[in-house]
């Protein structure tokens, strides 16, 4: 057996620690399986309706750019198709693009001149990861952006430009906040006229598309969900949100750039080695060192760009495709220089070593936060998803501000508060809880179902939202409030 073979035999067996840790949390906390985030539920729901015939939609027959990694929704959709829509599916694809970007990072890292050793620290480090490991089974995009950054960085290596740019612009579709990634692996090879015309060809053909669909079904060239999730920056000012400069400029960039800081040490210790690894690698691979530039652009672009939470939300699911590129950095200025590689080895083979043990270590808290998602929308939105398959007519229209899992297990027709799926409400939000409210008394649902802190004015009229059923969590963690009630229109003026 080759040492290669050997090396990934080693990886897919090492995937298992992280699994194992955050599954057994999930059975002894939650007591069932599911996914720690409504968002998954979201991306199940619209992958069912393209495997069964209803196109890009969230309400069969109206088509809507309601996805921000459409290529996630794709592959789910693909394996709705083949197998069918469930929980199994989308972990399995999860876990799936997981090993593959660990198995793609020790061939990058050794492609970048890592050693054999430090090339299989990086990849397992990165299968170790609690936000890694967490969203393998998340239901989330995270581990496919994660992959195609990988591949992109590893085409990089081979100096295979239109690779590069290819997976480059499908891991914007996959999560974009990769965009971010695009100009520094432009400007990592060689810079010719024509080679960034090449590139910039490439993405664009790979980007266009999707936004055509965005501009048809929502009237902007971004989704629908990144234009009723935006809180300011520029994509803001372009849609009608203003700010002052001070926030724009400095107060949220310095915030981000610090949360960034503070998500690195929490997923390691010794992760945010990788931003001075970006100066230690610059004179032996200045092309990795320029890509490496994304973890200083990253925190920023996000601030300015087009904020909604910062680097750390929700395991830092806008952040960890980035962490083959951080773990890249290290894995590459942690190898020995060939003058003096005996020298340096006496070093570096114990701090690897500390490194995984600690990475383990961090995985426990992980698998905690991992299981009290999951008990947080078992307990609320999938069980109020089957309580209204079981108790609202068949053609119910409800009007709710959590859309997944009640969508996808009662599959009723609904109309997102948010303007996720539903992008005319835009306008109404622009007005505050009024306006919301203009618009349920417009539309009429049959039920609408929210949570009351979101909407304290709904909650206060109760001569017109009666409330007909209610969860509560006794530990809220991921959820968007303690509580979601059910009311019914008692008359549609309010």
């Amino acid at each position: 057996m080759t040492a290669d073979r050997r090396d990934d035999l080693l990886l897919v067996a090492a995937a298992a620690v992280p699994l194992a840790v955050l599954l057994l949390r999930e059975r002894l906390i939650a007591g069932a399986a599911g996914f720690p985030l409504d968002d998954s539920w979201i991306h199940l729901h619209f992958a069912r309706n393209l495997a069964e015939g209803a196109g890009f939609a969230y309400n069969p027959g109206t088509p809507v750019a309601g996805s921000t990694a459409p290529l996630w929704t794709l592959l789910l959709a693909a394996g709705a198709w083949i197998v069918g829509a469930s929980l199994a599916m989308a972990k399995t694809l999860g876990v799936a693009a997981a090993i593959a970007a660990a198995l793609l990072l020790r061939r990058a890292a050794l492609a970048w001149g890592a050693g054999r050793a430090a090339a299989l620290a990086a990849a397992i480090a990165l299968l170790w990861s609690g936000p890694f490991a967490w969203g393998a089974l998340s239901g989330m995009e995270v581990t496919l952006a994660a992959l195609l950054v990988t591949a992109a960085v590893f085409a990089l290596a081979h100096e295979r430009l239109a690779l590069t740019a290819l997976a480059g612009g499908l891991a914007a579709l996959a999560r974009p906040e990769a965009v971010v990634l695009l100009p520094f692996l432009a400007l990592a090879g060689r810079p010719t006229p024509r080679r960034r015309a090449l590139f910039a060809l490439i993405i664009v053909a790979v980007l266009v598309p999707f936004a055509v669909f965005c501009w048809a079904t929502t009237g902007t060239p971004v989704p629908s969900t990144a234009a009723a999730k935006v809180e300011g920056g520029i994509l803001g000012r372009l849609i009608g949100i203003r700010e002052p400069a001070r926030m724009l400029w400095l107060d949220r960039p310095a915030a981000f750039a610090h949360e960034w800081v503070a998500w690195l040490l929490r997923i390691h210790p010794l992760l945010p080695l990788a931003l001075p690894a970006i100066v230690l690698v610059w004179r032996r691979r200045r092309a990795l060192a320029v890509v490496g530039l994304v973890l200083l652009a990253h925190p920023i672009a996000m601030a300015v760009l087009a904020p909604y939470r910062g680097p750390g939300f929700q395991e830092g699911r806008y952040s960890i495709h980035l962490l083959p590129v951080a773990l890249l950095l290290v894995a590459t200025a942690w190898t020995a220089p060939t003058s003096s590689a005996a020298r340096w080895a006496v070093l570096l083979s114990p701090l690897r070593l500390l490194y995984l043990a600690m990475a383990l270590v961090t995985l426990v808290p992980a698998s905690e936060r991992y299981a009290w998602g999951v008990q947080n929308i078992n307990a609320m939105q999938v069980h109020l998803g089957h309580w209204v398959n079981n108790h609202l007519p068949r053609g119910a229209t409800l009007a709710v501000n959590d859309i997944g899992a009640i969508a996808y297990f009662s599959r009723r027709p609904v109309l997102d508060l948010m303007g996720l799926v539903t992008p005319e409400i835009r306008p109404y939000r622009r007005e505050g809880e009024p306006g919301v409210l203009r618009f349920i008394a417009e539309r009429c649902p049959d039920a609408v179902i929210v949570f009351p802190t979101w909407f304290p004015q709904l909650a206060a009229r109760t001569d017109v939202f009666v409330p007909v059923y209610r969860v509560r969590l006794e530990r809220n963690e991921v959820s968007g409030g303690p509580e979601m009630v059910v009311y019914r229109l008692a008359r549609c003026a309010v």
